[in-house]
């Protein structure tokens, strides 16, 4: 039977490689995927303009109506600006075209809320009424979103599609 001597050497260059590969396994930090409000809102505030709406009754959906064909062009512009702040704040402003010459940039402000067990998101919506209402988030990217509002005594919604300006 053979001795087999370990020398000094390999056992401390065995020793420095295990620590040096041990090192190099860093804990991995996963990143945090964004919320949907964080898609809401992005980091502190985050502009929407209404771009269509799509009427469904009884289950059949209209095509789509781009929003300068359902609303004066001078409202058809304007943004819906939601913060990401502790009063969730939601701001509409003015676009490009003004009603009025006189009319102030920001021309209403109120707040939002969303719960997500039930994906509802309220808020003002002046195209429909002037009352915060809930509406059913039915997609959300950073791009494009998406809500329908659901008539409680007939069979009949508005799906309403927003799209970022940020």
């Amino acid at each position: 039977m053979k001795n087999t001597k370990i020398y000094p050497q390999i056992l401390l260059s065995l020793c420095v490689g295990g620590l040096l590969f041990l090192n190099s396994c860093t804990q991995v930090k996963d990143p945090k995927p964004l919320t949907l409000t964080k898609f809401l809102t992005g980091e502190t505030k985050k502009s929407w303009l209404f771009t269509s709406i799509i009427v469904v009754d009884k289950g059949q959906a209209s095509t789509s109506f781009p929003a300068s064909q359902v609303i004066d062009a001078c409202f058809a512009d304007d943004l819906y600006t939601f913060y990401a702040d502790d009063q969730k704040k939601l701001e509409l402003s003015e676009g490009r075209s003004k009603c009025s010459p006189a009319d102030p940039d920001i021309y209403f402000t109120d707040s939002w809320s969303y719960v997500s067990s039930s994906a509802q998101l309220q808020f003002v919506f002046p195209v429909l009424t002037g009352q915060s209402l809930p509406y059913t988030v039915k997609s959300l990217t950073n791009n494009t979103l998406v809500v329908e509002y659901y008539f409680g005594d007939i069979d009949a919604s508005y799906r309403i599609t927003f799209t970022s300006r940020e």
